[in-house]
């Protein structure tokens, strides 16, 4: 769907249902205020990687689309960074509803790409080591994971973006990943995913 590509939906093709299950999740209504303006895809540091942009997988919501969207591997792709959320001029909470896509998608059963497996064990790993993501170590490990060669004809913008302060090249960890652990195994232990 990315470009000019143009996706013809038939009646018998749509799910309705899954608009009013998107409503019913917290903050999920808001996705009826979205005006299809791209700030969400032009802020998102992974769009390059999606099949389908932020913007391309709420106009699929808003059509009914729910076996294109969950079968996407644009859900597992969000970097969880909450660009899109923070830049949104209807503030929807994007990234949120990224995260209820994918319980959606794992409830389903639905099966992920190699590429969307990668970016997501590499994401636990880290939260799991340092308490919280470090976006560059998780960009770099997944490029030379996903595409290595892509990594370095990305290494420019990398670079440019630290030499201008905007890239850490060392994550930070929180004061207590022990006390983080246990919070994750009891929610586990609970039920939580």
């Amino acid at each position: 769907m990315n470009g000019a590509q143009q996706t013809v939906i038939y009646e018998q093709a749509m799910d309705l249902r899954f608009l009013d299950e998107i409503y019913r999740i917290p903050g999920g209504e808001k996705i009826k205020d979205c005006i299809q303006c791209g700030t969400c895809s032009g802020s998102c540091p992974v769009s390059w990687a999606m099949e389908e942009t932020p913007r391309q997988v709420f106009a699929m919501i808003r059509a009914g689309m729910r076996d294109k969207v969950l079968d996407s591997l644009t859900i597992w792709t969000c970097a969880s960074c909450y660009q899109c959320a923070h830049r949104c001029p209807q503030e929807i909470k994007i990234t949120d509803i990224m995260y209820m896509l994918k319980r959606m998608a794992i409830r389903e059963n639905r099966q992920r790409s190699k590429k969307a497996n990668a970016l997501s064990r590499i994401f636990v790993e880290l939260v799991n080591k340092n308490g919280r993501n470090h976006e560059t170590t998780l960009m770099v490990r997944f490029m030379l994971a996903a595409n290595p060669f892509g990594a370095v004809s990305a290494a420019p913008i990398g670079l440019s973006l630290y030499t201008h302060g905007r890239l850490p090249l060392f994550g930070r960890k929180v004061r207590d990943v022990q006390g983080l652990r246990k919070i994750v195994a009891k929610a586990q232990e609970l039920g939580g995913e």
